[in-house]
């Protein structure tokens, strides 16, 4: 059901009922007629998720005891023969890792791979909780402009990167694939060049592919590893079912790393933490994903996507000029520059937000992804809900 609206009110959704510290909207009233708030902010589907993830854990659920464990051999090859049939490389069992998630399997890696002093290269606009893991262990991050091509698509610049990897000092990639904000999905060409680059510079990858799975309708996910069997040594990938099928706050991720040496450093900081043992009910989620039902499942939701970001793309494209935004190709992430709206209208990008909220659509600042004058929208909700909240924009940006 992709065209249900749920009201997650009251049941523990931030998506539904932001913190203050999450969403700069308090004291902000909606506007007369308006009499509901429509989550379009964080990354968070406003689906029910995958009835296949609700049975497995339904049926585990029904055993009385859920004590001490270890994953289930079904667990590892869940995940190889997923791999297998979506990417078309099956990872060796040893080489799979539980992670509680994907910022923390990020933050052990840096901790692990990086040397006293050093800097690390990722791309703007950056995932914020990206910069937000770097920040936290204070190292420096050295940033690489995504720049839109004539055609509005979202590109590497190699000749930028290999500036900055020769002035820094650069040995650490942090690499988003697909790209979030962007929605951006990296053709071969381009991953063969970002990984000879590497190659010649000698850089570890931390590829985040979590949002792997969703992937829009006539594009293709490569995983990094793949390119080459130098790029399979140099990269550690971190995936999960989570951003495909809802399931955040199962909590449940997952690494792959070919190489055993780079393998061992990696695991060897995370297990000095204890932090990484699995729920055995995220291992009964995956299970249910990562099922045939689960994998049909994600093949109706492809479509949805695909039909909201045509729709809200076209509709950004004909009706409010001033705001521009490259199509999606992947996740459900849509990013707005309104860089020349504000200029014709006089308004700051915080006066324009407030606009939003107080239309009752929670929209989110997309300044914090390091891209000036941006805003990020959640297109992961029922059609007809993402009509209504592009409806109520509309009222702000063609006014």
């Amino acid at each position: 059901d992709f065209e249900s609206v749920i009201d997650r009110r009251g049941l523990d959704s931030i998506a539904a009922e932001p913190p203050a510290d999450h969403i700069s909207r308090k004291g902000i009233t909606l506007a007369p007629g308006i009499e509901d708030r429509i989550p379009m902010w964080v990354a968070d589907m406003g689906f029910a998720t995958c009835p296949a993830v609700q049975a497995s854990v339904a049926k585990r659920l029904a055993h009385p005891c859920f004590g001490y464990f270890l994953p289930r051999e079904e667990y590892f090859e869940a995940i190889q023969n997923w791999h297998e049939r979506r990417f078309g490389l099956r990872p060796e069992k040893e080489s799979i890792g539980y992670e509680n998630g994907v910022l923390g399997a990020l933050s052990s890696a840096l901790r692990a791979l990086l040397p006293p002093g050093g800097k690390v290269l990722l791309h703007s606009p950056a995932y914020i909780g990206f910069t937000h893991v770097l920040e936290d262990l204070g190292i420096e991050a050295v940033h690489s402009a995504l720049k839109r091509d004539a055609a509005g698509i979202w590109r590497m610049d190699p000749d930028e990167m290999e500036a900055l990897i020769r002035a820094h000092e650069i040995r650490l990639l942090i690499f988003c694939s697909p790209h979030n904000p962007t929605g951006r999905v990296w053709e071969r060409a381009e991953l063969e060049a970002l990984m000879d680059l590497c190659r010649r510079y000698d850089l570890t990858v931390l590829s985040d592919e979590i949002w792997a799975d969703l992937v829009l309708p006539g594009h293709t996910q490569i995983p990094t590893r793949s390119i080459s069997g130098d790029a399979a040594g140099r990269t550690v990938t971190f995936c999960a079912p989570t951003k495909t099928f809802n399931l955040a706050g199962m909590v449940g991720s997952y690494h792959l790393i070919d190489d055993p040496a780079l393998r061992e450093k990696v695991r060897s900081i995370a297990q000095q933490t204890h932090y990484n043992h699995q729920n055995i009910l995220s291992m009964y989620a995956l299970l249910g994903a990562y099922s045939a039902e689960g994998e049909a499942w994600l093949g109706e939701l492809l479509q949805v996507l695909q039909r909201n970001a045509s729709l809200a793309y076209e509709w950004v494209r004909d009706r409010w000029q001033g705001v521009s935004a490259a199509m999606p190709q992947g996740t459900y992430m849509f990013y707005l520059d309104c860089q020349d709206w504000l200029k014709a209208h006089g308004c700051t990008l915080q006066e324009l937000l407030r606009r939003g909220f107080r239309q009752g659509v929670d929209w989110q600042d997309g300044e914090p992804f390091l891209c000036p004058n941006s805003i990020r929208m959640n297109l992961a909700l029922p059609t007809a809900q993402l009509e209504e909240a592009l409806r109520r924009l509309s009222l702000v940006l063609e006014g």
